[in-house]
């Protein structure tokens, strides 16, 4: 697959969203900075209402923040216009979400070269660069199928390589295991892992699943009520577990000498 973009350190600075419920005001996002290292993968951790999703959505350029900034490299997102927040996501960006969002009377295949053709990129180029995406994502026999025809762990998969097409720099997701069950969960973040690692992306991802992250990602920042409540490192081993998970199997086997990890 062709090299993405130079990666570019994303820094957050007093970043605050709020919205208006009537006469109330609900401070969703309340004085974020945070910076995320190019080619770092950072997972943001919360309950419901934390406002990680907020956050995400205006890290990806979804949305705007009430006040603050938001720097990609040298670029200020709050400074963007309309169409040049479009071409952020558009070139810069990959999404991913909870729901897979593949549209149910396109192909696989039709559904990842979508966004190559709103971009305007050759016919030519966008088979080379759908053929790559699947191949990737290890759907590549799976091309002519409709989303109907896949499994859930495939379906998400699908959104992966429609992430990636594009060749971004950034992927951002959002609970891109909420929908699936364990084996398809962990193969979803091996992927996200893997181009983090083979590709040199950042990688940005909302989870409630902790024990996940710590395997995973280089760092978890964890949120409540719109802040920052802890931001530390996890410490993962070369075999990609992480050191904190590893105490925690120490701490139940010195407690329950019978078992063994």
């Amino acid at each position: 697959m062709t090299p993405n973009p130079e990666p570019s350190t994303i820094h957050a600075s007093e970043v605050r969203r709020e919205y208006h419920l009537g006469d109330a005001v609900v401070n969703a996002v309340n004085g974020i900075t945070l910076t995320v290292p190019a080619g770092e993968f950072l997972a943001l951790l919360g309950s419901s209402g934390s406002g990680k999703s907020t956050l995400l959505s205006m890290l990806a350029g979804l949305d705007r923040p009430t006040s603050g900034s938001i720097q990609v490299g040298s670029k200020n997102l709050a400074e963007f216009s309309a169409e040049n927040l479009a071409r952020y996501r558009r070139e810069t960006v990959g999404m991913v979400f909870q729901s897979f969002n593949l549209l149910p009377r396109m192909t696989l295949e039709e559904n990842v070269e979508l966004p190559l053709r709103l971009s305007g990129v050759d016919r030519r180029e966008r088979g080379a660069r759908v053929s790559e995406a699947l191949e990737r994502v290890h759907l590549a026999a799976r091309s002519k199928h409709r989303p109907g025809e896949l499994s859930g762990g495939e379906q998400q998969r699908g959104a992966l390589a429609r992430a990636l097409v594009n060749h971004p720099s950034i992927l951002f997701a959002d609970e891109p295991t909420g929908n699936l069950d364990s084996v398809n969960g962990e193969q979803i973040l091996s992927l996200l892992r893997e181009f983090q690692t083979t590709l040199g992306m950042t990688i940005v991802m909302v989870t409630h699943e902790r024990p996940l992250a710590e395997r995973f990602a280089d760092r978890i920042v964890t949120l409540s009520d719109g802040k920052v409540i802890s931001d530390s490192p996890t410490l993962r081993t070369s075999d990609g577990v992480s050191h904190a998970s590893l105490a925690s199997q120490g701490a139940t086997s010195q407690a329950n000498p019978g078992v063994t990890s």
